[in-house]
C-alpha cells in the first residue's frame, strides 16, 4: 500500500488526538462514506488511539485500516468492562471490515413454564421473555427445544396447549393416551397434584434430577405396596424416562450445572467455533459459528472477540469453559458479571470432566470446519466452471439473482438474492416494493423498475468516487424477453459491461431442462446432470422462495388493513365488531345508520362516525 495514504489515515487520528479524554471508552475509526471499518475499546482513549498514528508498528491489517480512516469516533464511559461490552454491542451491529465478526442473526429458543395461568403450560418460546413464567435456556436449535419439551411431557405428564385449546376441551386429546400429559382439561388430574408435577419439574430443571427421581421411586414403592399397579407402572414409566435424560456422560456433564463449553478450531486460515449450552447438568444442544476476518488471528484472540458479540443479546451463565485462553480473560469475565449481576467464571481447564467436554467441543469445532472447508472447495469448483461457462475472467465472488413474485398483479414484489463462495448471503438480500405504474402482470415493467433502483443506486455511487459491492455475474428468473429488458437498463446506466444471464425452464417447465439466455449468444441447455445446472437451479429456485415469501408478506399486511383503519375512534375492538357483524368493509360501507347503531359492541357516537366517513354529502340529522 503507498505510504502516503497510511500517512494521511495517521495524520486524521493524530488530529483526533488533540480532543480526546484520557478515560475508559470505545472508538470507531470510519471511511469516506462514514461506516465503521473498526471498533475498539480502551482503558485510556487517549494512549490506545495514539498506537494508530504509528502504522510501520502495525500488523498489515491494522495498516490497511489506518490508510482507509478519515474521521474518528468515540464514546466515553465509566468502566474498561463497560467498554468492552459497548464494543462488542457495536461490533456485532455495524459489522466492520477489520474487526472480527461473529455471524449469527438467529435468536435462541428457550423452555417456557407459564405461570398466568393455574394449570401451568410447557411450551417453546423465542422472542422477548414477556409472558409471566419461568424459562429455562437458551437452547442450541428448535430441534433441542422440541426434544426438551418431549421429554418434560413424559416425564412430569405437563400440559403442552395453548391456553384457547385448553379452555375449550371436553374430552382428553391424543396426548393423554400415549401417557404424555395428565388431562387437566378436563379434570383427570385436580390443581394441587397438578401443581406437585409442576414443582417436580422446576426442580429438575433446576438440577435437582436425583432428588426428583428418588421421590418418583418412593411413590412408586408405596403405590405398589398399596396394590395400585396401575399408578405403579406410570411411576415406573417416568423414572425411566428420567434415567434416560439424566444419562450422564461428556454429553450431559452432570457436575457442570449451568456453563457453556467454546473451543476453537483453526485450519486453512479459517475458525470455528463450537458453543455447548449446558444448563442444570444438561445438555441444551450445541452449534458451530464461524467468525468473519480471522484469518491470521491466534485462536484465543478470536474467542476473546466472539464471547462479547455471543452474550450481546443474551445472559451468560456463571461458568463458560474455553479452549484456549483469550487476552484480558479477567476483564472479560468482569464485564459479563456486570451484564449478567452475578459472578461470571471464564476457565480453561487443564484435566478432569471439564477438560474431557472441552475436548469433545474440539472435536466437534475441526468436524465443523472441515465440513465447511469441503463445502467450500465444492462451491470453489462450481464457481470456477460457472466462470468458464459465462466467458468471465474469474470466479465469480458476488453474484445477484433476481425474480418478481404477484397474484394478477396484486401486491407485486421484486427481490434480490446474493450468493458467493461461502454460500447464500443472508444480510445482502433486498426486497423491492414495486411501485409502478404499470400494467397488472407487466413482468418486463416490473423487472426495469427493480433494475432501475438497484443498479441506479450503484450507478450513482460510483459517479460520487464511492466503491459499492457490484455483482461480477447477474441471473435472472426469465427468458430473452426479462433479459432484454434488463440488459436495456443497464446500457441506459452505463453498467453494459456486467455478465447477465437469463435461465428459463423448458416449454413444460421442467427442472433440468433449463434454457440459458445470454446477450449475443443463441439460447443454450446443459445436460440434466450437469453440477453447474444444479448449482444454477438452486440459485434460482432461493429467489424464487424469498420473492414468494416477500409477496405473501405483503399480501398479509394488506389483508390486515382496512378503510375502518383510517376513522377516528374505531380501534381493533369495534372494528373486529363490525366486520363479524357485516361480513366485510364492503357491507359496512353499504349498511344504513340504523343498521350500524344496531351492530353489538359499537356505540351511537361510534356508528355515526362510520356513517359520516362512507357517505361525506350525508347530513346525520336527516338520518338520525
Amino acid at each position: 500500500m503507498p505510504e502516503g495514504e497510511e500517512n494521511r489515515g495517521a495524520l486524521v487520528i493524530e488530529a483526533a488526538l488533540a480532543t480526546m479524554p484520557a478515560v475508559p471508552g470505545v472508538y470507531r475509526m470510519l471511511d469516506r462514506r462514514g461506516s465503521a471499518l473498526y471498533v475498539g475499546k480502551a482503558r485510556d482513549l487517549r494512549k490506545r488511539v495514539a498506537a494508530y498514528t504509528q502504522p510501520a508498528r502495525l500488523p498489515e491489517r491494522l495498516r490497511r485500516m489506518v490508510s482507509e480512516t478519515t474521521a474518528v469516533e468515540i464514546l466515553t464511559t465509566h468502566t474498561e468492562a463497560e467498554a468492552l461490552l459497548l464494543e462488542a454491542n457495536l461490533i456485532k451491529r455495524l459489522k466492520p471490515w477489520f474487526n472480527i465478526v461473529l455471524r449469527d442473526d438467529k435468536s435462541y429458543p428457550w423452555l417456557l413454564l407459564t405461570k398466568d395461568h393455574e394449570f401451568p403450560q410447557i411450551a417453546k418460546h423465542r422472542g422477548a421473555q414477556q409472558r409471566k413464567g419461568d424459562y429455562w435456556g437458551p437452547f442450541a436449535s428448535a430441534w433441542a427445544v422440541n426434544q426438551a419439551v418431549t421429554a418434560m411431557q413424559r416425564i412430569f405428564l405437563l400440559r403442552s396447549c395453548a391456553d384457547t385449546v385448553f379452555a375449550n376441551r371436553t374430552r382428553p386429546c391424543l396426548l393423554f393416551q400415549i401417557r404424555r400429559c395428565s388431562a387437566p382439561c378436563v379434570g383427570r388430574i385436580g390443581k394441587e397434584e397438578y401443581g406437585r408435577l409442576v414443582a417436580q419439574a422446576e426442580a429438575f430443571m433446576a438440577g435437582r434430577g436425583v432428588t426428583v427421581q428418588q421421590d418418583l421411586a418412593n411413590e412408586m414403592e408405596k403405590a405398589a405396596a398399596t396394590l395400585n399397579f396401575e399408578q405403579a407402572a406410570s411411576l415406573r414409566d417416568r423414572i425411566r424416562g428420567l434415567t434416560h435424560v439424566q444419562g450422564a456422560g461428556v454429553v450431559n456433564p452432570a457436575s457442570l450445572g449451568d456453563a457453556d463449553v467454546m473451543a476453537a478450531w483453526q485450519a486453512a486460515g479459517q475458525a470455528a467455533i463450537e458453543v455447548f449450552f449446558i444448563r442444570g447438568g444438561h445438555n441444551n444442544g450445541n452449534r458451530a459459528f464461524f467468525p468473519a476476518h480471522a484469518k491470521g488471528e491466534a485462536a484465543g484472540e478470536v474467542l476473546g472477540a466472539f464471547i462479547g458479540q455471543f452474550y450481546d443479546d443474551k445472559p451468560p451463565p456463571p461458568l463458560v469453559l474455553l479452549s484456549h485462553s483469550p487476552p484480558e480473560q479477567a476483564l472479560i469475565a468482569e464485564a459479563l458479571t456486570l451484564k449478567a449481576g452475578r459472578r461470571v467464571r471464564i476457565l480453561v481447564p487443564e484435566r478432569g470432566e471439564k477438560r474431557a467436554v472441552v475436548a469433545h467441543a474440539e472435536t466437534n469445532a475441526r468436524e465443523a470446519l472441515e465440513r465447511k472447508l469441503a463445502e467450500a472447495a465444492g462451491t470453489s469448483k462450481l464457481l470456477a466452471e460457472v466462470a468458464a461457462l459465462f466467458g468471465l475472467r474469474a470466479p465469480p465472488s458476488r453474484i445477484e439473482i433476481y425474480d418478481n413474485s404477484h397474484i394478477m398483479g396484486a401486491n407485486p414484489y421484486g427481490v434480490m438474492v446474493v450468493a458467493g463462495p461461502e454460500g447464500f448471503e443472508k444480510a445482502a438480500y433486498r426486497k423491492f416494493s414495486i411501485r409502478g405504474p404499470l400494467a397488472p402482470g407487466d413482468d418486463y415493467a416490473m423487472l426495469r423498475e427493480v433494475f432501475d433502483r438497484r443498479f441506479g443506486r450503484l450507478a450513482s455511487e460510483r459517479a460520487a468516487g464511492e466503491a459499492p459491492p457490484a455483482p461480477d455475474l447477474v441471473l435472472i428468473d426469465g427468458g430473452a424477453g426479462q433479459l432484454g429488458a434488463a440488459a436495456a437498463v443497464l446500457e441506459r446506466l452505463g453498467l453494459g459491461p456486467l455478465p447477465l444471464v437469463a435461465i428459463a425452464k423448458g416449454p413444460d417447465r421442467n427442472a433440468g431442462r433449463e434454457w440459458l439466455h445470454l446477450a449475443g449468444r443463441e439460447p443454450a441447455q446443459l445436460p440434466p446432470t450437469s453440477p453447474v445446472l444444479y448449482y444454477l437451479q438452486r440459485l434460482r429456485d432461493e429467489a424464487h422462495r424469498f420473492a414468494i415469501t416477500s409477496h405473501r408478506s405483503g399480501r398479509a399486511r394488506g389483508l390486515r388493513q382496512s378503510e375502518l383503519d383510517a376513522i377516528a375512534g374505531v380501534g381493533p375492538a369495534r372494528k373486529r365488531a363490525l366486520l363479524n357483524h357485516f361480513g366485510s368493509a364492503r357491507g359496512i360501507k353499504g349498511a344504513g345508520l340504523a343498521d350500524l347503531e344496531a351492530a353489538p359492541g359499537v356505540s351511537r357516537e361510534t356508528a355515526r362516525r362510520v356513517y359520516a366517513y362512507f357517505h361525506p354529502g350525508a347530513r346525520l340529522a336527516d338520518v338520525s
